[in-house]
């Protein structure tokens, strides 16, 4: 689970990122969990775009494919969301609550 601090810090590296996972009418299936679990290892942190023809919310899709790929869900922003999971290497430091 993310603090307040870490999601505010991945927030302001997810700012500039263009959507690596598009969510459209097949919503969330296991070609998308697979293909999420494999940006995640590259890059953990990815931003998913919902589509127009996407049948979920664009909070049940977070939470859905957070579930599914046991990441955390950074920001929901219009039809844009944010997924961070450290790599076995974590290339991104998280603040702690001590800074």
């Amino acid at each position: 689970m993310l603090t307040g601090k870490q999601k505010r810090h991945l927030r302001g590296l997810g700012h500039s990122l263009k959507p690596v996972i598009l969510i459209g009418k097949k919503e969330v299936d296991e070609a998308l969990i697979a293909e999420t679990e494999a940006a995640l290892a590259c890059h953990e942190l990815i931003k998913v775009k919902v589509l127009e023809n996407c049948m979920l919310d664009r909070h049940e899709a977070a939470e859905a494919l957070s579930e599914a790929t046991g990441s955390d869900i950074a920001q929901v922003l219009g039809k844009t969301f944010l997924l961070y999971r450290a790599a076995v290497k974590p290339v991104i430091v998280l603040p702690t609550g001590q800074e």
